[in-house]
C-alpha cells in the first residue's frame, strides 16, 4: 500500500456519493508497500479502504481481484470484500484512476510472528486454496519463472551497485531455475503475496487476509514457499526452522501436500526469493520522484536466497514426508 496519487476534497465527495456509505468525515493515506494508492475511509457508515490503482496494475486483471475477494467471502474467508454502487459496480474511476472502495478489516498485522502465527497463517493459506477451488475465472501468473529474465534485464547493469557480483549472481540462478522449474504440481488460485502486512490478527487470532492484487493462478506449494520467506527468517535473517515447521504443519494439516510438492519446495523456495528479490531490485533502482513510499531493500531477499541454496530437502524446512 502506498500513495502515489493525489485526491481532491471534491472529487473525493463526488466519488463516494455514488455508494451508500454516507457522506466523507475522514481520509488519509495508507503510506506501506509500492503498488497502489491507498487510503482509510471514515464515512458516516463506518470505515472503508478506498484503492486507486496505479499503472503497474492492469485494468482489464481488476474483475479478477475484486470478484475472487467476493467469492472468497462467500465461502467463509475472512478478507475485505468490495462495496458495491448503487449501480451495482465494483470498480469505478477517481482522479483519472481505476478505484474501488473495500470494506474494513479489523486486526493489526504483527511485527514480529511468533510460532502461532505462522501455524494459523499455514491454516488459513490451505483454507483459501481450497475456497478458490471453484472460482471460474483464471488469471495467469504474471511473475513467475518465464518473466524472471526480462524482469532482471532491466535491472543487471546496476545490480552490482546493490551487492558485488550480483549481476552475475542472479545470471546464474536464473539459468538454473528456468532449467529445473517443477511443472504440474497441484495448482489452482494462489495469494502469491502474502507478507505478514497482509495477514491481519487480533491477539493470536487471525481475522483476515487482504490485498490480493497479486492473486493468480499457479502451483499452491509455490504459495507455501512465498510465505516461508515472508514468516520464518528473523530480523538477521537466520531461517527458523520452529516457524517452519509450524507454518507447514498448519497448512498441510487441512492440505495435505503431495510427494512432488514436498520434493519441489527448496527449489520452490528459491524461485520465490528470486522473484522479490528482482522486484524490490527494480523498485528500488526506480522509485517514482515525490512518492509516499519506502521503497524495500532487495539485499534482505538475496540473502535469503543464498540460504534456499543450500537446502537439501524439504525436511530442512521441518517438513515430514
Amino acid at each position: 500500500m502506498a500513495v502515489y496519487t493525489d485526491v481532491s476534497d471534491e472529487e473525493l465527495a463526488a466519488f463516494v456519493a455514488q455508494y451508500d456509505i454516507g457522506g466523507v468525515l475522514a481520509c488519509k493515506g495508507i503510506a506501506e508497500g509500492v503498488e497502489n494508492s491507498n487510503f482509510l475511509l471514515h464515512t458516516q457508515k463506518g470505515y472503508f479502504i478506498l484503492t486507486l490503482y496505479e499503472k503497474r496494475v492492469e485494468r482489464s486483471d481488476l474483475p479478477f481481484f475484486l470478484e475472487l475477494m467476493k467469492h472468497l467471502a462467500a465461502r467463509g474467508i475472512s478478507c475485505p470484500t468490495p462495496v458495491a454502487s448503487r449501480e451495482g459496480a465494483m470498480l469505478g474511476e477517481l482522479a483519472g484512476r481505476p478505484a474501488a472502495i473495500i470494506g474494513f478489516l479489523d486486526g493489526m498485522w504483527v511485527r514480529r510472528p511468533k510460532r502461532v502465527h505462522c501455524a494459523a497463517l499455514g491454516e488459513a493459506l490451505a483454507h483459501f486454496h481450497l475456497a478458490g477451488s471453484d472460482f471460474t475465472m483464471c488469471r495467469p501468473n504474471a511473475l513467475s519463472v518465464e518473466s524472471w529474465r526480462p524482469l532482471a534485464a532491466g535491472s543487471l547493469d546496476e545490480a552490482d551497485s546493490i551487492a558485488e557480483g550480483l549481476g552475475a549472481e542472479l545470471v546464474a540462478e536464473l539459468d538454473h531455475l528456468e532449467a529445473h522449474w517443477p511443472k504440474g504440481l497441484p495448482s489452482g488460485v494462489i495469494h502469491a503475496d502474502l507478507f505478514p502486512d497482509n495477514v491481519f490478527f487480533i491477539g493470536d487470532r487471525l481475522s483476515g487476509l487482504i490485498d490480493f492484487y497479486f492473486a493468480c493462478n499457479d502451483a499452491f506449494a509455490y504459495d507455501v514457499a512465498i510465505c516461508l520467506n515472508a514468516w520464518c527468517f528473523e530480523p538477521d535473517l537466520s531461517f527458523n526452522v520452529t516457524k517452519a515447521r509450524a507454518l507447514l504443519d498448519g497448512y498441510t494439516t487441512v492440505r495435505p501436500f503431495t510427494p512432488a510438492e514436498f520434493d519441489s519446495l527448496p527449489l520452490l523456495a528459491r524461485g520465490a526469493a528470486l522473484r522479490f528479490l528482482l522486484t524490490r531490485l527494480h523498485d528500488w533502482l526506480r522509485v517514482p520522484e515525490g512518492a509516499l513510499v519506502t521503497p524495500k531493500d532487495p539485499r534482505e531477499y538475496l540473502k535469503k536466497l543464498r540460504f534456499h541454496q543450500s537446502v537439501g530437502s524439504s525436511s530442512d524446512y521441518g517438513l515430514d514426508h
